[in-house]
């Protein structure tokens, strides 16, 4: 199967999961009730963080065809995404300067004068088209590595705080030995070891990444076993595998919510870190910037790829963050019981 096969399946996946979390929260008062809290704290984030999505979403369905420009035959049997097709044509020679009607070196004519919002960058790529492509990336990486990062923490962090003894002690261990590592090392290591792909990256950041919400699912799993109905549950020779996903789960989903969200914006800027230090994923905003370091000493300057770069991931960081401050304040109980 191709890659970009692959890439719908997921994104439809992806999508339907979306459509069923919105259907449960619908049926339920508790999380409707959350739901249009969150929506009138802060409407503009979740208005930003969705069409970041929708851009994402846009540049990960794929279809073959119908994009021949009369510039490569080929192009048009290969599978491009929306946003490959909006941006088929728009190729230029070298840098423009945003909406120049020639070139930024050479002063000769643009193909499409005046259509380039961000100017475009050494090979002639609108800008624009690099920046929405960034979206995707940094969607995959923050998403895809929370996937993996926060089971592996409920999983070990659960199986500690309940279990204790020497389940305990082995969590307790591998936790200590990976907070021991120089993270931004170890985490260059792993990217060496399995490949420079975006899977392996995101495998490596969410290997590196677990350790802090771990402790906190351990934390407050020591403090809910001992709960009235955990002890209740277990005289009554209820199992502790239904014990687990019926009491102590549920009672740390607010805190996976909480988690998600707050770790995402730390992901893309972890993504970015490594696209500094030459090991990141093609296409992302932080590759963007890394190659905009020279320009900056050109003569005149060339600003536009650093500053589309630099702002998308701005407001996206910015969005996400705010929409976690509200999710936070909405979904913590303790937080609910202060502003009572």
């Amino acid at each position: 199967m191709e890659d970009w096969m692959i890439s719908n399946l997921v994104t439809v996946g992806l999508l339907a999961a979306m459509v069923g979390c919105v259907f449960l929260i619908r049926r339920s008062r508790l999380w409707s009730e959350a739901a249009v809290e969150l929506w009138k704290r802060r409407p503009i984030a979740i208005l930003c963080v969705s069409l970041y999505l929708a851009v994402a979403i846009l540049d990960s369905i794929f279809w073959v065809g119908g994009v021949d420009t009369g510039e490569d035959f080929v192009s048009a049997h290969e599978a491009k995404s929306m946003i490959d097709r909006l941006f088929a044509d728009a190729r230029e020679r070298s840098y423009s300067s945003p909406f120049a009607g020639v070139e930024f070196y050479g002063g000769k004519a643009l193909a499409h004068p005046g259509s380039h919002p961000l100017g475009t960058d050494i090979i002639g790529r609108d800008v624009v088209y690099l920046a929405l492509k960034g979206v995707r990336v940094a969607i995959l990486i923050g998403g895809l590595t929370s996937l993996i990062a926060i089971p592996l923490s409920l999983l070990f962090g659960i199986s500690a705080g309940y279990f204790g003894g020497r389940v305990d002690d082995f969590v307790f261990f591998v936790m200590s030995t990976l907070a021991s590592m120089p993270g931004l090392l170890l985490l260059i290591a792993l990217i060496m070891a399995m490949g420079r792909s975006t899977l392996s990256i995101c495998i490596a950041l969410a290997v590196t990444s677990w350790v802090g919400f771990c402790r906190i699912v351990r934390g407050e799993t020591l403090k809910l076993r001992e709960q009235d109905y955990v002890q209740a549950a277990r005289v009554l020779g209820v199992s502790e595998v239904q014990i687990v996903l019926r009491h102590i789960l549920p009672n740390l989903t607010h805190l996976v919510i909480i988690t998600f969200v707050l770790t995402f914006s730390g992901l893309v800027l972890s993504e970015a870190v490594l696209a500094w230090l030459g090991v990141g994923v093609d296409g992302s905003w932080g590759q963007m910037i890394d190659q905009a370091r020279s320009e900056l000493s050109r003569d005149p300057v060339v600003w536009w790829n650093i500053t589309a770069a630099g702002s998308a991931l701005f407001v996206l960081i910015l969005a996400v963050n705010m929409v976690g401050d509200a999710v936070r304040d909405v979904l913590d109980p303790r937080t609910l019981r202060e502003r009572s």
